[in-house]
């Protein structure tokens, strides 16, 4: 007779996190999608200015590595914490430094706190949604809930 060893439930917090997950890191993912499809079309359906089109538009090469790296980063990372991987967190990780990167072009290396105005608070938003997955996910791997 086989004995089947099972590791810890999935507590309900996590699949609410995942699915939260999903609709936050989803959203990043579209409007990537869209900003490569669509550009100043879309850009300007989200109420940038000129020079705030001029400014995406103006990104270096590298930055266009970072940003897919943390918006596809952060998907992947929720699809493996609701698979229950334990490699979600290094994922989160990757997607969180990938964000740090491109917070440190726009405040340090361009102008991009000036061209961007009011984005600053999403860009805290968005800086809290990657520190919390990255530490939930490191959570649950400690607890045994990610295999």
């Amino acid at each position: 007779m086989a004995t089947v060893i099972e590791g810890p439930r999935t507590p309900l917090h996590l699949w609410i996190v995942g699915g939260l997950g999903l609709i936050w890191n989803g959203f990043g993912a579209f409007d990537y999608l869209m900003s490569k499809m669509q550009g100043e079309t879309w850009y300007r359906q989200m109420g940038m200015t000129d020079a705030q089109i001029a400014y995406m538009d103006a990104f270096p090469f590298w930055m266009m590595i970072v940003w897919p790296v943390g918006v596809w980063g952060a998907v992947l990372g929720t699809l493996l914490l609701l698979r229950r991987s334990r490699t979600a967190a290094p994922v989160f990780l990757l997607s969180l430094a990938a964000f740090v990167v491109s917070l440190i072009y726009t405040y340090a290396l361009s102008d991009g706190a000036a061209v961007m105005g009011d984005a600053a608070f999403m860009q805290i938003v968005v800086l809290v949604g990657c520190l919390f997955f990255a530490w939930y996910s490191r959570a649950m791997a400690r607890k045994g809930v990610l295999r």
